[in-house]
């Protein structure tokens, strides 16, 4: 295994970007200077005027032992991750992502080669979803591995989602299934602390594949687009469907009614959970790692949603007054409580 001391910090840099090219029109200068240069300017004719373009910016972080465990997490997966949930941000404004930098806190258990694994992950997802990689540091760290990605997007103003435009008996969406990734994760520290060399995950891919390597719903943006819709408000689910749902009715000043029956989740999620004896409605609230989109739309398009695939209408916005409340498959209505991942708890 080859020491990171010797690359050292700029060299390491040079290794591990020598052959990005970049896709981006506003990529003016990518890695290898004190700034990464983007012109908003030079952006796809055909997709945004350039006098309306806004540029989108986010950053994530993640750290080892808080957000992750290399005990059962692969470097590569863990690079895809780190990009993709930044991703998911940009496109839960309605934008599209265009550009990341990525910092990084190295301790000197890592070798070159074990980063190397981590950026090809970060890379993959930068393929996959047409985002440069323009610049970023790296630092020593005494506590392990740290992770930070800021990413830039772009969007034309009249396109931006916020957080606040739900309105009084708007539909509220989401997309993909809930609490899956949620159940990916008890079942890898489950055989973490059977400690399990080889363990079995036969028949259960799909949650590790959501817990591991999530994707950012690009696909649901693009069919709301081509059925003319375009939401009041939208977050995408990283720390539960009851926290996010919360935070669009507490900045929209409304309230909300979401139905048990109603909420997506897959059979391989639910019967883990009951072989684990958890409750899959509660996973599915208040799980996280989800990265589907949630938003709310005018009922007037209900018709313009009914066909899209893998997309649920889960309930409707109402007077702040009546609060937020799930109604249980038996009739009962009980208040939602935000019970979401929480990273200072």
């Amino acid at each position: 295994m080859t020491e990171i001391s010797k690359y050292g910090e700029f060299g390491l840099i040079k290794h591990l970007t020598k052959d990005l090219k970049t896709v981006q029109p506003s990529t003016m200068k990518s890695v290898g200077d004190d700034c990464a240069v983007m012109d908003f300017g030079k952006v796809p004719s055909d997709k945004v005027h350039t006098k309306d373009v806004r540029v989108l910016m986010t950053t994530d972080m993640l750290l080892e032992g808080i957000h992750f465990n290399l005990e059962y997490v692969p470097l590569k997966h863990l690079g895809y991750k780190a990009a993709v949930v930044n991703f998911s941000d940009i496109y839960a404004m309605n934008g599209t992502p265009t550009q990341i930098t990525v910092g990084l806190g190295i301790s000197k258990r890592f070798s070159v080669e074990d980063i190397e694994e981590l950026y090809s992950g970060i890379r993959l997802a930068c393929e996959r979803y047409n985002v440069d990689l323009v610049g970023g540091d790296t630092c020593a760290s005494m506590t392990g591995l740290t992770i930070s990605i800021t990413c830039l997007g772009t969007a034309s103003a009249k396109d931006i989602v916020y957080r606040n435009g739900a309105k009084l008996n708007d539909l509220i969406c989401v997309s993909g299934n809930l609490g899956t990734a949620y159940m990916g994760l008890q079942l890898l520290e489950r055989e973490r602390l059977a400690g399990a060399e080889q363990p079995d995950f036969t028949g259960k891919e799909y949650l590790l594949e959501r817990q591991l390597k999530p994707e950012a719903r690009r696909d649901i943006l693009e069919a709301l687009r081509k059925a003319g819709v375009k939401p009041t408000a939208m977050m995408d689910v990283s720390d539960g469907l009851s926290s996010e749902l919360m935070h669009i009715c507490s900045q929209s000043n409304v309230g909300c009614c979401i139905y048990e029956d109603k909420l997506p989740i897959d059979y391989e999620a639910a019967a883990l959970a009951e072989e684990m004896n958890l409750n899959i409605v509660t996973c599915a609230l208040n799980g996280g790692e989800d990265y589907e989109l949630l938003f709310t739309c005018s009922l007037d398009d209900y018709e313009k949603l009914i066909p899209i695939e893998d997309l649920y209408i889960i309930g409707h916005i109402t007077k702040p007054e009546y609060g937020c409340n799930l109604i249980g498959r038996n009739g009962e209505e009980l208040t939602l409580k935000a019970q979401g991942w929480n990273a200072f708890d």
